[in-house]
Order: C-alpha cells, then sequence, then structure tokens
C-alpha cells in the first residue's frame, strides 16, 4: 500500500508536465498574435513530442489540426503542411480507428484544401494522407471522400489531368461522368468523345470497381450532348464494345471476351493504352493467366500513388501527345465547369 507521500511524489511530474504544458499552450497564442511564427511552429512541434510520449494521442490531434489551420491563416504553409505531417504521425502511433476515420479524412483534406499549389510539402502531405486513408479504411488505393476532396482542389486550380484521374477514384460515377463531358467539351477533340469515357471505365474496371464504371458510362453516354443515348446501340464503336463487355462480365466467358476483343481490335487500336486495360481484366473477370512481363509504375505522385494503382495510370502522362481520352487543345482554366 503506497504512503501519502508516496502518492505525492508520484503525481508530482505528472502535475509539473500538466503545468508545463499549459504553459506552452499560453505562450504559443502570444507567439502567434505577436507574428512570431517560427517560434509557434517549435512550440507545436515540442508539444507534439510531448503528447505523444504520454499516449495523448486526441489530445495532440486537435493541437496539431487547429495549429495547422492558424498557421496557413498567417501564410505560414510550409509550417502548416508540417504540422499536417505531424498529425499523419500521430494518426499512425495512435493506430487505425475507424470510428473517427471519416472525421480525419475530412480534417486532413480541409488542411490540403487551404494550401497553394505551390507549397511543395502538400504534394508530401497527398501521399502520406493517400497511403494512410487506405490503411485506416481498407478502401484501395485510397478513401473515395478524400479523393473527391482532392479532386475538386486540383479542378479549381485547373488542372484537369489530375482532377480526372481523382475524380475517376472517389467511387461517384455520376459525378465522374459529368466531369469527363465538361474536360471533352472544353478540351478535347470531336473524335475523342468516345475515347474519354471508354478510357475512364477501363481504367475503373480495372480497380475492381464495376459499379462506378457503369455510373460514369450511362452518365456519360446520356447526357453528352454529342450522344444522348440511353442505351445501346451507339453511334460509336467503342461505346457499343463497352455496352458488351458489361454483359459478358456477368457470364466470365474468356472465349467471348477474347472475341469481343478481336471484334473492336480496330477501334481498341486507337488508344495503345487499352490493351493493358484489357489484360489485366481478363485476369480479373475471365479467368485469363497473368502476362509474364510486368508493367513499369509511373505518376506524378511517385512511389506511393504507383504502387496504390498498380500501374494503372503509367499512360496518363503520353495522353496529350498520343491524342487519347486525355488529349486537350490547350491548357484552359476549366474551373467554372463545377458552378
Amino acid at each position: 500500500m503506497m504512503t501519502a507521500s508516496e502518492t505525492t511524489a508520484n503525481a508530482a511530474p505528472t502535475e509539473r508536465g500538466q503545468r508545463g504544458v499549459s504553459r506552452v499552450l499560453a505562450k504559443l497564442d502570444s507567439s502567434i498574435e505577436a507574428g512570431n511564427y517560427y517560434e509557434a511552429h517549435q512550440m507545436y512541434r515540442t508539444l507534439y513530442f510531448r503528447y505523444t510520449a504520454q499516449r495523448k494521442f486526441e489530445e495532440c490531434l486537435e493541437l496539431l489540426y487547429n495549429g495547422a489551420l492558424k498557421l496557413i491563416s498567417k501564410q505560414q504553409e510550409t509550417s502548416g503542411a508540417d504540422l499536417g505531417l505531424l498529425l499523419l504521425d500521430t494518426l499512425e502511433k495512435r493506430g487505425n480507428n475507424k470510428k473517427d476515420a471519416d472525421l480525419w479524412v475530412e480534417r486532413i483534406g480541409n488542411i490540403i484544401t487551404c494550401l497553394n499549389a505551390g507549397c511543395v510539402e502538400r504534394e508530401t502531405l497527398i501521399n502520406r494522407s493517400i497511403k494512410w486513408s487506405a490503411e485506416v479504411t481498407g478502401n484501395y488505393p485510397g478513401d473515395p471522400a478524400l479523393y473527391k476532396i482532392l479532386a475538386h482542389v486540383f479542378w479549381s486550380e485547373g488542372n484537369t489531368e489530375l482532377a480526372r484521374r481523382y475524380y475517376m477514384l472517389c467511387r461517384d460515377g455520376n459525378l465522374c461522368g459529368r466531369i469527363l463531358i465538361k474536360i471533352n467539351e472544353t478540351k478535347g477533340y470531336n473524335s475523342e468523345v468516345d475515347l474519354f469515357v471508354v478510357q475512364a471505365v477501363l481504367q475503373q474496371i480495372s480497380l475492381n470497381d464495376r459499379k462506378t464504371a457503369e455510373d460514369t458510362f450511362t452518365t456519360y453516354t446520356r447526357y453528352h450532348p454529342k450522344i444522348n443515348r440511353k442505351e445501346a446501340p451507339f453511334k460509336q464503336p467503342l461505346l457499343n464494345f463497352i455496352h458488351f463487355l458489361f454483359r459478358l462480365m456477368d457470364s466470365k466467358n474468356l472465349e467471348a471476351f477474347r472475341a469481343l476483343c478481336t471484334l473492336y481490335k480496330a477501334e481498341l487500336d486507337r488508344d495503345p493504352a487499352f490493351e493493358k486495360y484489357l489484360t489485366k481484366i481478363g485476369v480479373q473477370h475471365f479467368g485469363a493467366s497473368p502476362p509474364v512481363s510486368e508493367s513499369r509504375f509511373g505518376g506524378m505522385f511517385g512511389d506511393v500513388i504507383s504502387r496504390l494503382l498498380q500501374g494503372i495510370d503509367e499512360d496518363d502522362d503520353d495522353e496529350g501527345d498520343a491524342g487519347h481520352g486525355g488529349g486537350e487543345r490547350g491548357r484552359g482554366d476549366g474551373a467554372h465547369a463545377l458552378d
């Protein structure tokens, strides 16, 4: 049994620690008000180490989130992004907690939204957030809600290519179809009206997201003014190919799948990337043997997004030159398309 003096002695370090944290918090607010942002940033980092050492993860998360937004609002974006990265560190140290995953996906997305495109650390924050969201939610290659936030960010900045990629991953086929229509109408060639949606649909099927692929296809073909049809047959042969592909996926008939690809080979050859998608679809949905050679990986965000997408987007960087579904007439803003 502990004596009163022993209890006091054991409690003293904790109490001193709490008083120390309170003093740092008070000084932190004063530093921000006085414009001493570097000092404030260092105090946030100090508190991060103290809180995580004491396993006070919830307090640490709230501190870092509010601190990141405060510093960003003072045009201290590098420091704010750094606190965002520490926030992700804290979430990882705390361990996966699906109960509040949606909350922190939204909050991390809010931090990213507040950062300008010129902030170098933003790319790292995006990479880390995608990886964390996939692990905590079990949604691979990343949480759809986060992808939707990222898509909106890049769309507002006029980066339609990255916006298109993320809209395809947000599992909202209706939205994805509408965005593809906007991009095709503002930046695509008339001859690419079918390529835009076929490329997107094949990528979504390759990621085992048939529902979104079907919704994307239905929305695009129904509301695109140059197609404007609710069902097959379509004037564009590739659209009929996708229609038959969806129907064959239920039968899992490999020979019928190969025959369909042979029948539409001339149209499919318009985009060399289609062969890669169809090879993966053949393996995933029709039981074909996987190819011996491994695909090379690529993408703006390096190894993280490359591993997550498993090579699906490796051709996207060449779209503008090759006249594929992502081809553009020029680099317009395009941010008005969500209005």
